[in-house]
Parts: C-alpha cells; structure tokens; sequence
C-alpha cells in the first residue's frame, strides 16, 4: 500500500490524516491544538504538527500536502524570518484598511472585482498588509516577504529551504493575485503596503515542490476551502455550505467570477478551475453560545429547535457575534428582534439561533447561483452538520436537496488527495469515493423573507 499524508492547519488544530494512495482509506491520523486568538505566532503551528505527527505517524509516507486557513498574513524578513505574530482571516482590524483601499483603486469595488476576483474586506490579506504599513511601520521596514499560513507550513517541511510557493487556490485569496488571468498584481501590493514584497511562486495544481527530509514529497497545497472541495470530489452542480466556527458556500466554476458587490468571492480552486465562495464568520459559534446562553447541550439545542415551529413564533436573530464578513458588517454585533411575552420561549430562541445561522448561507448560495453556477446539490459538512436540527432546517432554507456527506476531515483529505496526485504525475486527481446521505427537509415558508426584512431594517444599528 502506498501511503499519503495530509495537513489541515486551521485556526484551531493541526490535523493530519495518513491514507492509501489509491482509496484514500484513513489509516492513521493525529491531531493538535493551536493557541486562541486572531493573532498567532506561525511557530505555534509548527510545533502543532510535530505533535500531532508524533510517535511515527508519517512513517511510510511518500507524499504530504498541507491545506491551510486561507487569508492569515505572516512577514518575514530577508532571512527569512518571521517578524511578528500572524494575523489571521478572523482578525478584524483592518476593516477601516480595506474601506480605503476600495476608494484609492480606481473604480472603486467594481475595479477590485475586475482585477482580482473580490473586493477587499477584512478577511483579506492585502488588507492585512495595509494595516501593518499603517499602524507598525517598524516591523513594515523588516518585511521582506509575505506568505500565507499553508505556504509557510510547506516551506518549512522542505528539507532544502528552496524557492517559497502557495497554489492559485490560495493566492487567490490574497487580494493581489487574479484567477481570471493566473498572475500576480504586484501594483496593488505596492498599493497596500507602499513597496514591493516577494511573493511565492504558484506551483501548479499537481507538482511536486520539494521534499521533506524523510524523503516524502511535497504537493503545492492549497487553502482550507480549496481542500475540502478536493476532498469532496466536488463537480459541476455540487455547492458546499461548510458549518465550521465560520460558515462558507462555494461551488467549483469552469469561467472565473467577478462579483462588485463584494459579496461572492471569485477564488481559484485546486485543481486548475474556479470556486466561487460566500463566507460567513458566524456559523457553528453562534450555536455555541446560544446553547450556553440556555445553559443546555448542543443536542438538547437541536431538540428545542426542531420542537419550535418554523418561524420560532416571530424570534429572529442576526447572528453578527463577532462581526461579520458577508454581509460587510466588521463592527456589528448580534441582534435578536421580535421577543414577546408569547415567544419568549427556550425553543424559539433555539430555533431562531438555527435559522439565523443557515438565513445567512442561503443568501450565500443565492448570490453564488445569481452569477450563474449552478446548483443542483447542497453538500452539508463541519461540525454543526451532524445536527440533526441544522440538517432539517437547512434542507428547507436551502431550496435544493441536501445530502450530508459522512463525517470526515475533508480539508485533510483533500490535501492527501492532491499528494496522492502529484506522486502519481497523471493528468487527473485520483478517484476517491464519498459516502453521503441526503437530509430530510421541514417546511420552512416565508423564514427567509422574514430574516431578510429584519435584517435590511436593522442596517442602521448594525454598522
């Protein structure tokens, strides 16, 4: 049997799954945890993936790829060091950074779109990039480069050093590098951060970049929601709503996208096509602290939920906990509109919770679908997709069937699935099959419109 590795770093964990080449059968894994926080120290992940590769975990292994948070930005000086802690997709300071950016760009978001598949919010490195220039010029004049957190991982497996390289996957996410035309806009990182950094090469979607010192070669790899549509085995008409600490929608496109509003994201994906993705940054916290608001379990949130009617009797919430990435709110916070004498019940608040949460991604798939992909099938994963609660009520928001594949680290897999890839230099991804049940969907009549009204009467208090 031929063994392949791969990496999923995220914000959370590190977490590595070693498979057969040809099946992608799961023969060993391990796991890690990384520091809390919005800004983290890239040695954290290192030391993440040594512990959960431990004990021999790797042995045997003749390939790696490594899937990674996409966004996080860590500068490194000219020898190659890393010059302060990461800052990551979810830290939100740069939120007034892309405002200005979008205004400095001639054509304002429509030009951002143009250039590079996506309109600067906070999320986005290039933003990253204009804050540190803005707020830390100390630490701007060390920087010699600029990677993301999967690109370091990899660089750091290569027993040479070498030349640095992300994927388009990736790079896509940037803001400084566009699907559409597959190169970088140096001008707009001369933009945002006032001069010219070096960039990672983009490797190809199955070549090989390096090797580790036990021998294994290196995939490009590529960011974590790239990943997953590789573990997938995504195809025309599939759409992923992932419910991880996020929430994100993407679907993989033959043509490149370009969305002004700002709301879809026009990525690359990882086998040399599109994946045009929708994020939110509320999706399976906001259960999380509803259930601890109620002082209950997550199941026992799922069976309050599914006990209240659709509609929680006229409770809705505006999950903006932390702000919130689609629509562009940084600064809002969550809002619950509706309560009553009648309503205020454990249930409705359990129900509101879910459908404000899935309210949210069904607007994501909407905006996908509005730029013409299509959409025959949802895909349910992360965490919150085993609930049974999430899969009833997302199968009734959604408005298409939704089939929730078996539980499994398919950011991992989809890593592994590219180094099985590129040890086996063929023209195509090897065939993995996954396993998926579909959901049953509840009525769900007129909660989205609802949701919607709320939301749009709201604006003022949420900006």
């Amino acid at each position: 049997m031929t063994l392949v590795a791969g990496v999923d770093t995220s914000t959370q964990s590190t977490k590595v799954v070693v498979c057969d080449a040809d099946t992608g059968a799961v023969v060993r894994e391990g796991r890690a945890g990384h520091p809390d926080g919005t800004e983290v120290a890239p040695a954290h992940w290192w030391t993440a993936f040594q512990e959960a590769t431990a004990g021999g975990l790797l042995d045997g292994v003749a390939a790696i790829g490594v899937g990674g948070q996409q966004h996080g930005m860590v500068l490194l000086d000219e020898a190659g060091e890393v010059v302060r802690d990461a800052l990551l997709w979810n830290d939100t300071r740069s939120a007034g950074a892309a405002e200005d950016l979008i205004a400095e760009l001639p054509g304002g978001a429509a030009g951002w779109a143009e250039a590079v598949g996506l309109v600067p919010v906070a999320s986005f490195t290039v933003t990253k990039l204009r804050w540190v220039a803005r707020h830390e010029p100390a630490v701007a004049d060390r920087a010699a480069s600029v990677m993301l957190p999967h690109d370091w991982i990899t660089h750091r497996l290569r027993a040479d050093g070498g030349e640095p390289t992300t994927d388009r996957g990736d790079a896509s996410g940037t803001g400084y590098w566009s699907a559409a035309t597959g190169s970088y806009r140096t001008d707009l990182v001369r933009l945002a951060f006032g001069r010219d950094l070096a960039l990672p090469r983009v490797a190809g979607p199955a070549e090989v970049v390096g090797e580790t010192a036990a021998g294994a070669l290196l995939a490009a790899g590529t960011g974590d929601n790239m990943a997953a549509a590789l573990g997938l085995g995504l195809r025309p008409g599939d759409l992923v709503v992932s419910l991880g600490t996020s929430g994100t929608v993407f679907g993989v496109s033959a043509a490149p996208v370009a969305d002004p509003s700002g709301t879809v994201a026009g990525f690359a994906d990882a086998t040399g096509h599109h994946l045009p993705l929708v994020a939110t940054m509320n999706a399976a916290r906001v259960l999380t602290a509803v259930a601890g608001l109620l002082g209950v379990s997550l199941s026992a949130l799922a069976e309050l939920a599914l006990a209240a009617q659709p509609g929680a009797g006229g409770l809705t919430l505006l999950p903006y906990l932390d702000g919130e990435r689609t629509p562009n709110l940084p600064d809002a916070r969550g809002l619950l509109n509706g309560l009553t004498r009648g309503n205020a019940t454990p249930q409705n608040l359990a129900r509101a919770a879910y459908e404000g949460m899935l309210c949210g991604l069904a607007d994501g798939l909407d905006a996908v679908r509005g730029l013409g992909v299509q959409v025959q099938r949802v895909l349910l994963i992360g965490g919150a997709a085993a609930s049974p609660a999430v899969r009833s009520i997302a199968a009734g928001l959604l408005g298409v069937p939704v089939s929730v594949p078996s539980p499994g680290e398919y950011v991992a897999l989809g890593a592994a699935r590219q180094a099985a890839w590129a040890l086996s230099g063929a023209a195509e991804a090897p065939d993995w099959q996954v396993s998926a049940v579909d959901a049953t969907a509840t009525a769900e009549s007129g909660v989205r419109k609802v949701y919607a009204d709320v939301r749009d009467r709201a604006q003022p208090l949420l900006r």
